[in-house]
């Protein structure tokens, strides 16, 4: 009998110890909320009305630089669930589904493996496809409470009702007097603006709410004093640049962290309650740190850096932000911040930042906004944003937080914006970006079920070398002919992507005959981009006949792959902002005033599954 009691004894101490041992870890509680930036009371913020979120601050951890790596959904969540940056995953571009690479987990199955119950509710969003997202649930029903007991969690809830879309609809308790919105420099002072600004607070005020109410059922629960607490948003708000503009504006987001006592030996270095940080924190750092509070070793092929938990780093000295395709305009920026300056490099010069993107030209003050641009009625600052942007911009957030005075070509600035640059180049090298690869050519890879990340070919495409040497160029009178003929086709396409940005010239006119025998590349987006440039340039009609020809043969779908059709379609829509004259039929074939209202959204579903 002793023994059977001894045995029984040790066999439940060893359960019960098991079950510490899963215990034994934090809860970790994500409430998050779409489109907007750190637009608080707690931010310094008087217009903004948010108790909850303003009280949680002053218990807690408030960064004051962190930042989305993107400006728009998709991608910045790509960066956060996968750990790396889409860019060397080919999962840049909007609504995009590429294959995750073989040997990428997101991080929530590392922590499903850890022993924790992980919900997500519910948006995903997510450019990288993969057999386990490591969710135990996620839906409108996911829910902590869903779990066993003896399993920590991890558990997600995302206010969609701050999104872009939310702005437009008149809300219908008020709370926010347009007169009294504060308007940034770079949007134009209408009744309509004010009405967006003022419709946007009162969609953070039911963000707030909503953070009251998850906060008081944690609190309810008797957990709180086991879970970590983060609160932030996905980017900058649904406004017209900030929303999809790869500069602060556009990334700088609120981040409020929360440390229980129990686990305040997992908090970040500096942690007190109530105050602030200024360390450089992105969502690319979100999946290691998540594991390096639940005592997981971070895998190498992460990119972020761990602020919290066991395996917190040092400050890293830059955060980096790109913009790949927004909806059916295709575009590639990079940017990088030290904290102080903001650095953007244009890849795409000859185009604005201010695209004309039908979804948001919705909301009135972008339509506002750029039909006074249309008109003529705007100042310098206002109109930036419509006009083609330079190759660098470079601005001090310390003195010009909404960035409109560009010092790229400031004498006194010139080494900042070389370190930035210099840091920017080896950013892209070490993480293989392969913005290089134009996105026809990736979609190539992609609809063959291959990972962008490890296809041979890709390895050719995705060179910063030489691919920012073609955009330095100056001297194309030497150096045109001979990249047209690059057995590489993605180096052919950046050499016209140069041509486009430097304009008309000596160069041009030497090399018109190379263009027009590009018409026929091989490789369609070259002949898209070749016939763009004869078609904005050429002084010959039966050269625009021809190119226009071209775009028309490449724009029809489902003859042709839809990505590729968007680029031709693009490039027929700037010809007609150009004032080229189009015959009627290319005129029908432009993304505005054919795909769009004949297929309305659909297009939309068309970027999200791969035909």
């Amino acid at each position: 009998m002793k023994f059977k009691f001894l045995t029984l004894s040790w066999f439940l101490w060893w359960t019960a110890s098991i079950s510490i041992v899963a215990v034994d870890k934090p809860n970790i509680l994500w409430l998050s909320s779409e489109d907007h930036g750190p637009h608080l009371g707690c931010y310094g913020d008087a217009y903004a009305t948010t108790p909850h979120i303003d009280a949680f601050a002053e218990r807690s951890y408030r960064y004051t630089k962190a930042s989305s790596n993107a400006p728009v959904c998709a991608p910045a969540r790509t960066t956060i669930i996968s750990g790396m940056y889409p860019p060397s995953t080919g999962s840049q571009h909007m609504r995009s589904r590429t294959p995750a690479p073989s040997y990428l987990k997101f991080f929530p199955l590392y922590l499903q493996e850890a022993g924790y119950y992980t919900t997500n509710n519910s948006k995903e969003d997510y450019n990288l496809t993969t057999d386990n997202k490591g969710w135990d649930e996620s839906s409108n029903k996911a829910h902590w409470k869903n779990g066993p007991e003896e399993k920590p969690f991890f558990a997600v809830f995302n206010f969609t009702g701050t999104h872009e879309s939310r702005i437009r609809n008149n809300h219908p308790n008020p709370v926010h007097d347009p007169a009294l919105a504060t308007l940034p420099p770079y949007h134009p002072d209408t009744p309509e603006v004010r009405k967006d600004w003022a419709q946007y607070y009162d969609r953070l005020t039911e963000a707030d709410q909503f953070f009251g109410m998850r906060m008081k059922e944690l609190e309810e629960s008797g957990l709180s004093r086991d879970t970590i607490i983060f609160f932030w948003a996905d980017h900058g708000s649904g406004m017209p640049r900030s929303k999809r503009y790869p500069g602060w504006s556009g990334l700088h987001v609120p981040l409020i962290v929360h440390f229980p006592q129990k686990w305040a030996h997992l908090a970040p270095k500096g942690y007190e309650e109530g105050s602030i940080s200024d360390r450089l924190v992105a969502f690319i750092d979100f999946a290691p740190t998540m594991l390096s509070l639940a005592g997981v070793t971070i895998p190498e092929y992460y990119h972020g850096h761990a602020f919290a938990g066991d395996q917190q780093t040092e400050d890293p000295p830059y955060s980096f932000g790109f913009r790949g395709r927004m909806d059916e305009r295709s575009d590639f920026v990079r940017s990088i911040t030290d904290g102080r300056y903001i650095y953007m490099r244009n890849f795409y010069r000859h185009l604005p930042h201010g695209q004309y993107v039908h979804y948001q030209q919705q909301t009135s003050t972008t339509s506002v906004w750029y039909g006074k641009f249309l008109d003529g009625e705007l100042d310098a600052i206002q109109s930036a944003f419509w006009e083609p942007r330079p190759r660098e911009e470079l601005y001090d957030l310390e003195n010009d937080y909404h960035s409109v005075d560009n010092l790229a070509e400031s004498a006194p600035h010139q080494p900042i914006k070389s370190r930035l640059s210099q840091a920017l180049d080896e950013h892209m090298a070490a993480t293989g970006d392969l913005g290089f690869l134009p996105e026809p050519m990736l979609r190539k890879i992609i609809l063959s079920g291959t990972s962008p990340a490890e296809s041979d070919r890709t390895q050719l495409g995705h060179a910063p070398t030489w691919g920012n040497t073609v955009l330095k160029l100056r001297d194309l009178e030497k150096e045109l002919p001979g990249n047209l003929k690059h057995p590489l086709p993605e180096r052919r396409y950046w050499v016209l992507m140069q041509v486009l940005a430097e304009g008309p010239g000596i160069a041009y006119d030497l090399n018109e005959n190379l263009l027009e025998k590009a018409l026929d590349d091989p490789e369609p987006i070259v002949a898209v981009a070749a016939a763009e440039c004869l078609g904005r340039f050429s002084s010959r009609q039966d050269l625009q006949e021809k190119a226009i020809s071209t775009l028309m043969r490449y724009a029809t779908f489902p003859q042709n792959e839809f990505i590729l059709s968007i680029h031709a379609l693009n490039a027929l829509d700037h010809l007609k902002s150009q004032g080229r004259s189009l015959p009627e039929e290319a005129g029908k074939l432009t993304v505005e005033h054919e795909m769009i209202p004949r297929w309305g959204n659909s297009y939309r579903r068309q970027l999200i599954d791969p035909l």
